[in-house]
Order: structure tokens, then sequence, then C-alpha cells
């Protein structure tokens, strides 16, 4: 398995779920398998978006989730986001600190709430190459 270079911030993820020829999507297929992940905490915001957990939409998110695996938020993650710039109830600064923590580039749309945390690598997979 390749290691990791990627770690998918929620929107990205929601982009992918509803289009598959959406330029995230296209950036997505021409990945190595293994070298795109996401944070669990990605993963709990999205599937909390999908209400009907039979439908179509949880089955599509399951596979994408199977192909961009959602890591666990663990101590190191903790760790780093105790010393990010405050800001209340964004979950944001948990999936930065999870990138920072796995030395990932996070892939975003939104750049403008990431822009004050030193060190963390980003980029917008919404954009055209």
């Amino acid at each position: 398995m390749t290691d990791a270079l990627f770690l998918l911030d929620s929107n990205i993820c929601i982009y992918v779920l509803a289009d598959a020829q959406s330029v995230p999507a296209g950036r997505l297929s021409r990945c190595v398998r293994g070298s795109v992940v996401t944070s669990m905490i990605s993963y709990a915001e999205v599937i909390h978006g999908i209400p009907a957990p039979d439908g179509p939409k949880r089955a599509a998110a399951i596979k994408l989730f199977d192909l961009v695996p959602p890591l666990p938020f663990d101590r190191a993650a903790a760790d780093v986001y105790a010393g990010l710039p405050f800001r209340r109830a964004r979950y944001d600064r948990l999936i930065a600190a999870h990138a920072l923590s796995l030395g990932l580039t996070l892939v975003t749309n939104n750049e403008r709430d990431f822009q004050d945390i030193p060190g963390l690598r980003i980029e917008n997979w919404n954009r055209s190459e």
C-alpha cells in the first residue's frame, strides 16, 4: 500500500459524492490507491448529513470511504489541535490538526478557513488543473 499524501476535507468528499464527473472526483480517480485518506471527523460530518441509513446516498458514501479510508483522530492529532489558533465550534481546526499530525496535505475548497494555521499545506481540488 502507498503512503498517504493527502487528507480530504469534508467538503471535498461531498463534492465527489454529489458529482462523479466533478473536478475533485477526477483528481481522486488519478491518485494512487492509498495516497488519499480522510479524517474520522470528516467521515462523521458526511455520514451525519445523509439521513437515510439504508439509502443509495449512504451506500455511495460507504463506497467512497472504502477507497478513501477515514483515519482515527488520535492523541498526536489532539496535541497538535491544542496548539492551533482558537476558533469557536470549528471542526475545521480538528481536521487541520489531523492533517498536520500526519504530515499530509489538506485538500479543501475552504482555503480561507485554514489560512491562519502555520505549517498546514493546502490544495484545492475543486479548481481545474
